[in-house]
């Protein structure tokens, strides 16, 4: 037996499922080689399908496009390379006549360099937005203010000669850092995100919401402690920004404030939500404190799923981790988007590598917290391997060929294997579609009853159903190695779930059974590799295999 999911409207995000879009890989309807919104539209049928309850677009405002839409230069406009206002209006429309949600990022900790802000601020220290971005002197020797990085390589500093002072930027040069100590600042990029609100968006999704604030005494970061391993912020083995610990670039105490002010605008509007995404070494720390109280983001995620780091005890630990920190805060989970390598290839590549997709979609749908599914996940798609020529991201042409950038989980959306380009586009795309991928289609596997897709949307289905998976509570079970289990469970229904992500079957043994509270069932429960199982506490007494699904 299942509970029907009760969860308020005011509430849907709690537990909610996002599907989230790159709108440059998504779909091309005017076949220029680029994705658009009205390419969105055409595909929302197939989102609804899949049982999401709702989209979040990455960045398709006005842009330079030097970080693929990351780089802002008009926050109220949509790129003429997307479409237009009103074909985001047609958006909204739809997706609501769908039943479906629309987030949208909010990229605020920078802007674009050629945002009309910036030039106006870099012209001198003296016009109306002089203070808009973080400026600094030199050090006497002519050297950067201070040892701060950027994520992308190299001093976070850059010299505007016109100014001739340093302005600040974690990201590119071309992303300067607007400057949060100025409550003018707050208050427009405030204003800016209510006039999203006011088209009717469910909500946003906080780009870096831990970058806002700098210390304004601009003091050095101190070494990172040998024993202490980077945090997640697409930092990695072969940058030095990994080789800091950043307590006074980002991170700071002043944030939770903001926060504050950002719920009170989104409080004025009826059912709208956030999600923030945390990249620091006290990430789930960080989780916990902006997501308490009820009154500042509504939802969060690290990036401690989407590390290189598997296997049930990595997860176990990530699980108890969150539980003993998250409090009163709501979590929202994520194994793959558009800044990290594919999960099929991060922690499934091999012979078994869609049979452990599929149990890892299993064991993201069964965790406590809202989640965020990345376009192409349903699908099971590997990395692609992007040659250098065809590059397309500066952070992978700067750091090539130890670190490929993220354009391998960017590439296009494969729909079909019978039209050009996989269907995504009639026009070569602005990335390669990989030949690996042709035999994952959309189309293909619709057709196969036993695809990762329409196993996928089997899990999806069984989740919306079950409201102790949405909104219960978790409790994590001791398990052999290479085994993940837990108790979800809600009033007096609880769904135990085991999952086994080893390449041998795994016997649990009557005494383990027992010491879970499980009882009247077979003496032992036998799991296979790369599959799991669940029982319901008020069910029919049979444990049922995640694999027999679909």
């Amino acid at each position: 037996m299942t509970l029907q999911s009760t969860t308020t409207e005011s509430s849907w995000w709690r537990g909610a499922v996002i599907y989230q879009i790159y709108p440059r890989s998504f779909a091309d309807s005017n076949h220029d080689g680029i994705g658009d919104i009205n390419g969105i539209i055409d595909k929302l049928d197939y989102i609804s399908e899949l049982g999401v309850d709702g989209i979040w677009l990455s960045p398709f405002f006005t842009s330079p496009m030097k970080d693929f839409g990351y780089d802002i230069s008009n926050y109220r406009d949509v790129d003429p390379m997307f479409g237009s206002l009103s074909d985001f209006d047609s958006l909204i429309k739809k997706a609501h006549s769908l039943n479906l949600k629309v987030m949208i990022d909010q990229v605020i900790s920078h802007t674009s360099d050629q945002h009309p802000w910036f030039g106006e601020s870099r012209k001198d220290n003296s016009n109306d937005k002089a203070d808009w971005y973080v400026w600094a002197e030199p050090q006497s020797d002519g050297t950067p203010p201070n040892n701060w990085l950027s994520v992308f390589g190299g001093s976070a500093w850059s010299w505007e000669p016109a100014r001739k002072q340093f302005y600040l930027h974690n990201f590119l040069d071309s992303q300067p850092d607007l400057n949060f100590h100025n409550p003018v600042v707050v208050n427009q990029v405030l204003d800016d995100m209510r006039f999203w609100l006011e088209r009717g968006v469910d909500g946003f999704r906080l780009d870096t919401a831990n970058f806002y604030f700098h210390d304004d005494e601009l003091r050095n970061n101190p070494p990172r402690p040998k024993d202490v391993a980077a945090g997640g912020d697409m930092s990695n083995d072969v940058n030095l920004y990994s080789m800091q610990s950043h307590v006074y670039d980002k991170s700071r105490p002043e944030n939770i404030e903001f926060l504050k002010k950002l719920r009170s605008l989104m409080n004025e509007y009826p059912n709208r939500t956030t999600v923030g995404e945390i990249g620091d070494d006290n990430s789930l720390k960080l989780m916990a404190e902006y997501t308490s109280g009820g009154d500042k983001l509504h939802m969060a995620y690290t990036f401690d799923l989407l590390a290189h780091d598997s296997g049930a005890e990595y997860i176990e630990s990530v699980v108890d981790s969150v539980e003993s920190m998250i409090g009163d805060g709501w979590p929202c989970w994520a194994m793959s988007n558009h800044d990290v390598m594919r999960v099929a290839t991060r922690w499934a590549e091999g012979d078994h590598q869609q049979d452990l997709v599929r149990l890892l979609h299993a064991i993201l749908f069964s965790l406590r917290g809202s989640v965020c599914l990345y376009q192409g996940e349903e699908l099971g798609l590997p990395e692609a391997d992007v040659p250098f020529e065809k590059l397309q991201d500066p952070y992978g042409i700067t750091f090539w060929p130890e670190f490929k950038g993220r354009d391998g989980c960017r590439t296009p959306m494969p729909w079909n294997s019978t039209d050009n380009h996989a269907g995504f586009s009639q026009e070569i795309p602005w990335l390669p579609v990989p030949s690996e991928h042709m035999d994952l289609t959309v189309a293909h596997q619709q057709q196969d009853l036993g695809s990762t897709l329409n196993h996928c949307k089997a899990l999806l289905a069984w989740r919306q159903q079950n409201r102790t998976l949405v909104q219960g509570d978790i409790k994590r079970l001791e398990a052999p190695e290479g085994v993940l289990a837990f108790h979800r469970f809600m009033d007096e229904h609880r769904v135990t779930l085991v999952f086994n992500l080893s390449n041998q079957t795994k016997l649990i043994g009557e005494e383990l059974l027992q010491q879970w509270g499980v009882k009247d069932h077979s003496s032992s429960l036998a799991v296979l590799a790369f599959d799991g199982a669940w029982l319901e506490s008020d069910g029919d007494n049979n444990w049922a295999n995640f694999s027999q699904l679909t």
